[in-house]
């Protein structure tokens, strides 16, 4: 990744300018409807055209921005990526189906993958084609990842792994071409060792896929049972034993610069708060004005800490380092909470009105979707607790939590 941080006021209003054209050109006409759609809580909303749109998006040469032009990319300087997301955003652009293989799976190839991988899977990703989902938590190993039970046992006759076990909370699974999956590939193993990173594909004999229906309606989330599912020898990211290392490096790609774009739609659920607290009068009442202000202040806060957050991480890059940064470490905790509390006031400006729903697609509907989901922020991707444990021996070095073998 450039270090390039800093670009001159005119070099950032052209090239934010650039985006905003291309955005408003593009998401017109049969892709009008994806906007501001497609995000957390909303990820149903229209698979078959949000790809279609992943396609849209290559052909215009705006996915894999920061890989290397080598491997399809355009290697941008860090700054470009920022304004793309946030322009993104700020334009309502849809959540992203191509986000785990581009964002994800495509930056741990990168690091990690061989010739052949990158060679036979970055260019779908890249274009718009193939999608991925991901294989980390299990019905014991959520916030306790290093717990994983799902295994794979080398087949002697071809050297494929066959895998088994069961994935649990796999967002898009349902309308995904490949997984990746975390697994036990050394029996008696504990912890963090003795696991082993792979990747599959999903269409295939000893894969099931079932839905999990959300209190809000939805199904984005799934089930993932293997039952002696085959992962090629030539698929494997690393070395057998070595996947713990691999899947770290690879949540340090989460909290990559497309929190930008995050924060942005953040921005509009904020401004659709307090537009709905102006409209119904509940802005008249100074405790709901003071949340909204501090909502604001809270999001300038998150937008600074990512931009310290994306330097440092561009920094480490250069230096050849992997840890994830202390601006990193706190981020999830940060945005999660933030959001939640959002989630909260949402609710109290709709007053009585946020326990009836009207069906249909309105600011309404829009801001109890977002606060039924919200619930959720501090739960997944690691709980509360495990995000302060993190915080704590990780960022400030204090004492390990006691912890048991399973």
């Amino acid at each position: 990744m450039h270090m390039e941080y800093s670009m001159t006021a005119n070099e950032e209003l052209a090239f934010r300018a650039e985006v905003a054209a291309w955005m408003a050109a593009n998401l017109a006409g049969e892709f009008a409807c994806l906007k501001h759609r497609g995000g957390p809580g909303d990820e149903e909303a229209f698979p078959e055209l949000r790809k279609a749109w992943e396609r849209r998006l290559a052909e215009g040469g705006w996915t894999a921005l920061g890989w290397p032009q080598a491997l399809g990319g355009r290697d941008l300087p860090l700054m470009q990526q920022v304004i793309f997301h946030e322009e993104y955003a700020r334009a309502g652009g849809p959540g992203r189906m191509g986000h785990i293989g581009e964002g994800l799976i495509g930056p741990t190839l990168i690091a990690f993958g061989t010739d052949d991988q990158k060679a036979r899977l970055l260019p779908g990703i890249r274009a718009g084609t193939t999608f991925w989902c991901q294989g980390y938590s299990e019905p014991g190993a959520g916030s306790d990842l290093a717990n994983v039970r799902t295994r794979a046992v080398r087949d002697a006759a071809s050297g494929d792994w066959l895998v088994s076990g069961q994935k649990v909370w796999t967002s898009l699974a349902h309308d995904s071409d490949w997984t990746f999956v975390l697994a036990r590939s050394e029996p008696g193993s504990h912890g963090n060792k003795g696991l082993i990173f792979l990747m599959l594909p999903l269409d295939q004999p000893g894969v099931e896929i079932r839905p999990i229906r959300q209190m809000g309606g939805g199904a984005e989330f799934n089930e993932v049972f293997f039952d002696g599912a085959r992962a090629a020898a030539a698929d494997v990211i690393g070395e057998p034993g070595d996947g713990w290392r691999i899947a770290m490096a690879l949540l340090g790609f989460e909290r990559g610069i497309s929190t930008l774009g995050q924060q942005m739609q953040f921005t509009h659920e904020l401004e659709w708060v307090a537009e709905t607290a102006r409209a119904n009068g509940a802005s008249r009442d100074a405790v709901v004005r003071h949340r909204i202000a501090r909502a604001w202040a809270g999001l300038r806060v998150m937008r600074a800490n990512a931009l310290r957050m994306l330097a440092c991480s561009a920094q480490a890059d250069h230096d050849g380092g992997t840890a994830l940064q202390r601006e990193a470490l706190i981020y999830k905790y940060y945005w999660s909470n933030w959001h939640r509390d959002l989630g909260q006031l949402a609710l109290d400006v709709l007053g009585p009105l946020a326990n009836v729903l009207d069906g249909g697609d309105t600011r309404r509907t829009r801001l109890q979707q977002m606060a039924l989901f919200s619930r959720a922020d501090t739960i997944y991707a690691g709980t509360n607790e495990i995000q302060l444990n993190i915080i704590a021996e990780r960022g400030l070095g204090m004492p390990r939590e006691a912890r048991g073998q399973s």
